[in-house]
């Protein structure tokens, strides 16, 4: 008589608490997984260590079997990090449970989408859901020739530059970013400024083009805030400009520059392109 072994299913423990110091070399693992996509987690981490008030909010992990295997960044956004279905589930009932705190849920496309799903019923309906946002990374020198007329803007600027981030974040996100900051907003300027993380093309006072580095670690830094004046559009500012932000970033701030951009506006996908940009990825963006 033959006898028939059975094995017994192995049991997974999962738990979903907020990380802390104790974390820190698997956080700094999880992250490393992904330089670029995990660009703005892992600046605010390193800047800011764990202390949620330090922080702008917690660190949520995903821990399986005592290891980590996803994390959440739950700020004024919602950022999943490394996120496969169990978390996203374990994410979004924290979330859901927690109530909506955060003005955006963004990151790669298939956790947001995920979490978003699972959130919407209760969080009701968003502002704007930009589903496919091509991220886009570049390491080598531009491929157009830079515009040598941008550069860092001087913190004497800010009053100049201030307009112009206003139009951008305007345009982009479809509500004014002044009601009711207390002049947070101009602060946010100005610390980029005084950190050397903002460039323009000034001409009489006024900017025509401006980008900035929205976020920086060893590895990659991000731009965000791409901007050129209705005006001076069509001309080329878009591309000369950019080809003079990634030039001195990859010579003085971080070997990879990258960015993500909405599949709609293909101008600028194209503008991207033709600096020397390629596609790694995609992210999503759900905007409260």
């Amino acid at each position: 008589m033959t006898q028939t072994s059975h094995t017994s299913p192995v049991l997974r423990t999962a738990a979903l608490r907020v990380l802390d110091a104790r974390d820190r070399d698997e956080v700094a693992a999880l992250l490393a997984r992904d330089p670029v996509a995990h660009v703005f987690v892992t600046a605010r981490v390193r800047a800011a260590g764990f202390d949620p008030w330090r922080l702008g909010g917690e660190l949520w992990g995903y821990v399986v079997d005592g290891r980590l295997e996803s994390m959440c960044y739950a700020g004024a956004n919602l950022v999943p990090v490394e996120a496969g279905p169990e978390a996203v589930k374990a994410f979004a009932e924290r979330a859901r449970r927690q109530g909506r705190r955060c003005s955006s849920l963004v990151g790669s496309a298939d956790e947001v989408l995920a979490m978003w799903e699972l959130l919407e019923p209760a969080w009701g309906p968003p502002r704007e859901v930009r589903a496919a946002q091509p991220l886009m990374a570049t390491g080598c020198e531009p491929l157009v020739v830079a515009d040598p007329a941008v550069r860092r803007v001087r913190l004497d600027e800010v009053d100049a530059v201030l307009p112009a981030s206003v139009a951008m974040f305007t345009e982009e996100v479809g509500v004014t970013p002044l009601v009711g900051d207390g002049g947070v907003y101009r602060s946010r300027v100005a610390e980029l400024i005084a950190s050397g993380r903002a460039f323009a093309r000034i001409e009489d006072g006024e900017v025509v083009f401006k980008a900035e580095i929205g976020a920086v670690t060893a590895q990659a830094c991000q731009v965000q805030g791409v901007w050129v004046t209705p005006s001076r559009r069509g001309q080329g500012l878009a591309a000369a400009g950019m080809a003079a932000v990634v030039q001195t970033c990859l010579e003085e701030i971080a070997p990879v520059v990258s960015l993500y951009v909405n599949d709609y506006n293909t101008a600028a996908v194209k503008t991207y392109t033709r600096v020397g940009f390629s596609r790694v990825g995609t992210f999503a963006t759900v905007l409260f």
